[in-house]
């Protein structure tokens, strides 16, 4: 990216994360190791390991997995100039079961009233948006609380007014919310302020009440976005948008894999691969197929953000696949 002082920025809450040892419920669970856990942040770790100096915009409690957290993210390569201290409020943490057969693992979040739930528009202040290349927010964020839900909507607005390229993953966690319809009036005002928006089947049905991919495309796009990209799972993803004053609408197959471990982190995979892909100035189709790359190898590991590549790796993945 040019000039040199660009950066990208993403924001929302980074948890500590307990991993089980090994399978069962978790009430049984006697060991766990601790790693990092977040999809917005997930996406910042991905986007600076393949080189983008990416920003991070976040709160923490001044405990010890709140300066994990810090540590964790600096030796990924983000930079957190913008993630506080929060001296009042403690850092969010979850436990996850150790998943058996590719199945979803078990979740337990303990976040309520956490340091990053406390962010506001206040936060924005520390943000310099000289620079700014491309902002990533996911739905998360606005459920934490009505200060992360104007702090979406101030930073988003706030990033198109620079011309900043927006990227949205809904990421739906429905519990989080009081009811659906404030998560789907909420969700899809932020979609429309952005440039490419990247739900799953499941969640862009449940967001806009249509059933087929091309149904619920053609609802963002009436909502102004240039580009929807829906995760299909292991059959794919399917594209439709206008970039590069070129209107299309196609399906990029996914990749098979041995094993399925893990499937959390997927989609936050696919987000870094097609992000990265369209700031390296590739074409969409190209894009897509990273994106289904990328969230093929999230899920053969454990942890949210392990499968995800650096330069090298990532060369020497799409080579592979192509001489395939």
């Amino acid at each position: 990216m040019t000039p040199s002082s660009s950066h990208l920025l993403s924001f929302g809450e980074a948890m500590a994360l307990f991993v089980a040892d090994a399978p069962g419920p978790l009430v049984e669970v006697g060991n766990f190791h601790r790693r990092l856990a977040g999809a917005d942040n997930n996406v910042a770790i991905g986007l600076a390991r393949l080189g983008f100096p990416v920003r991070w915009l976040s709160r923490v409690g001044t405990d010890s997995l709140g300066a994990y957290i810090r540590q964790a993210l600096e030796a990924e390569g983000v930079d957190c100039r913008y993630l506080l201290d929060d001296a009042a409020h403690s850092t969010g943490l979850m436990f996850k079961a150790r998943a058996v057969d590719g199945a979803d693992p078990a979740v337990e979040y303990y976040r309520r009233a956490s340091a990053a739930s406390h962010m506001s528009t206040a936060d924005a202040d520390r943000v310099g948006m000289q620079g700014l290349k491309h902002l990533h927010a996911t739905g998360i964020t606005p459920a934490l609380s009505e200060g992360c839900r104007q702090l979406s909507v101030h930073l988003m607005k706030e990033a198109r007014q620079h011309g900043a390229s927006i990227s949205f993953d809904p990421n739906l966690r429905p519990s989080l919310w009081r009811d659906e319809q404030e998560m789907r009036e909420t969700l899809n005002a932020l979609a429309a302020l952005s440039d490419w928006v990247m739900p799953g089947l499941a969640e862009g049905r449940l967001l806009t009440g249509r059933d087929s991919a091309e149904d619920i495309a053609a609802f963002y796009m009436d909502l102004g976005v240039r580009a929807v990209i829906i995760k299909l799972g292991p059959q794919g993803s399917y594209y439709r948008g206008t970039l590069n004053g070129r209107d299309e609408q196609f399906t990029v197959p996914g990749f098979e894999v041995d094993e399925v471990v893990d499937t959390v982190g997927a989609g936050d995979a696919f987000a870094v691969g097609v992000i990265s892909a369209l700031l390296d100035g590739r074409s969409i189709r190209e894009a897509v197929l990273r994106g289904n790359l990328l969230g093929s190898q999230a899920v053969t590991v454990i942890g949210d953000m392990e499968g995800l590549p650096d330069r090298q790796l990532l060369a020497a993945l799409e080579a592979h696949h192509a001489a395939c």
